[in-house]
Order: C-alpha cells, then sequence, then structure tokens
C-alpha cells in the first residue's frame, strides 16, 4: 500500500509569516483528519531557531563571565557568514540521527523542516545547497509568501519581551529585519520552473500558500481549506517525482 503523507517538508518563509502558527495549527487536527486532507500524520519538527537562541544564550553567558563571544557580537549578528550554513549543517544531522536510530521513521512520521533566510547571505538558494541530497530527494516545499511590509507588521506584533525564546513570540528589532530580512530571493529562485525548484541535479516540488490576508492569525476553517488546496496540489507533484 502506498504511504500517503510527505516525508519531508520544507515549510519557508520571512519572518512572521505564518510558519509557527501553521504548524500550530496543523497539531490542532486530529491525526486521521490531517492524513487525509494535508497528507501530514505525526509529524516532527526540525526549526533551527532554537539552535539559533541557544547561541544567543551562549554568548551572554560567555559575555558575563567575562570570556569572548563564540557566535555573535553584542550587537546580535553573526561573527561569521557561514554560520548560516552551520544551522542547515545542523538540520541535517538532526535528520541524520533520527534516520539512523530508526530506518523506518518515515513509516510513521513526516519531518517538518523551518528555517527563513533572506538574501544578503545567499537566501534560499544558497541553503537549498547546504541542505542533504537525503533530505532533497524525499522532500517538497512549501513556502508562505507575504509581503515585507507584512512580515515587519507582524514582526512587530508578535514581540513578548518576556517570551523571547518562544517559537510563536519572538521578534527581532527592525533594523536587524531590515537588513537580514528585507530582500527576498524566492520570487528568482521559483521563477525558472511553476512547480519544482533545481537544487543541483535534484528536482524539489514546491507550492505556495498565500498569506498577505493573515489567515494563519485568523486560521480555522478559513486556513484549512486554503491549506487543503496547496498541500492538494503539492501532494501531486510530490507523487508524480515519485514515480
Amino acid at each position: 500500500m502506498q504511504k500517503e503523507t510527505f516525508a519531508i517538508l520544507i515549510l519557508i518563509g520571512r519572518p512572521a509569516a505564518g510558519k509557527s502558527e501553521l504548524i500550530e495549527y496543523l497539531k490542532s487536527i486530529e491525526k486521521y483528519r490531517r492524513m487525509q486532507r494535508f497528507h501530514i500524520g505525526d509529524f516532527e519538527l526540525i526549526d533551527d531557531f532554537p539552535m539559533l537562541w541557544s547561541w544567543f544564550e551562549e554568548d551572554r553567558i560567555l559575555s558575563d563571565m567575562g570570556k569572548p563571544r563564540l557566535h555573535t557580537t553584542p550587537q546580535g549578528y553573526f561573527k561569521e557568514p557561514y554560520l548560516w550554513d552551520l544551522l542547515i549543517q545542523r538540520i541535517c544531522l538532526e535528520y541524520k540521527k533520527r534516520i539512523e536510530k530508526n530506518p523506518l521513521y518515515h513509516e510513521k512520521f513526516t519531518s517538518i523542516i523551518e528555517f527563513s533566510r533572506g538574501k544578503e547571505y545567499g537566501g534560499y538558494a544558497h541553503a537549498f545547497k547546504q541542505l542533504s541530497s537525503e533530505i532533497l530527494k524525499a522532500a517538497a516545499v512549501f513556502y508562505i509568501r507575504v509581503s515585507w511590509e507584512e512580515s515587519l507588521r507582524k514582526n512587530r506584533r508578535r514581540f513578548n519581551p518576556q517570551r523571547q525564546d518562544s517559537i510563536l513570540e519572538h521578534s527581532l528589532p527592525d533594523e536587524k529585519m531590515k537588513r537580514l530580512y528585507r530582500e527576498c530571493d524566492w520570487e528568482s529562485l521559483s521563477a525558472p520552473d511553476p512547480n519544482y525548484l533545481h537544487i543541483g541535479s535534484i528536482i524539489v516540488p514546491y507550492a505556495v500558500l498565500e498569506n498577505e490576508d493573515d489567515v494563519t492569525t485568523k486560521d480555522g476553517e478559513v486556513l484549512g481549506r486554503r491549506l487543503e488546496t496547496v498541500l492538494s496540489r503539492l501532494w501531486e507533484l510530490y507523487k508524480m517525482k515519485k514515480l
């Protein structure tokens, strides 16, 4: 019997585009209904934000100890551009460990890989080249599209100074948002093919959820219907790739 769920779904979009809210919505849907509508059953998330946040915490501790910071400047920027690549390599490692621990992992789980990249350090085009071939061959890409203005608005709105380490409530200062994320290369990356990204010799199916009207915050059945439409189309592309 052919499995009717994605093995890997790469969830990307601008900061505050609605990625984390979408994850929360999926968690709220009963498993078999989620499989039927969205082709996602049990799932586990690999998100680079907790990895990144741990670096900030370590550097604050080191500063308090009077020691050199390892990853970030006092202004909160990476000390070296290659640290963006390290985050992608950490994602690959986390995925590899799960597969090595359980070779039948995807008989039960969909891996949802979540991250965001701006254009300054190579954007999504560069980030995808850092992903392992094992991930790319088994993946579909789900992009949530919002404008820069909408990303900035939602980033400001979700700020909670008491929960800066929260997946749903972390926020970036406007200056950092503009420098790191104002420019996005998604449109140029996806322009050559309306259905597949071409990453080296590997093709990866993709689909786009339009979220300028912030349906991920409103959630409910409006989000469910839109999500079902987009993921159904992506599933058809995904199955065609597997043939």
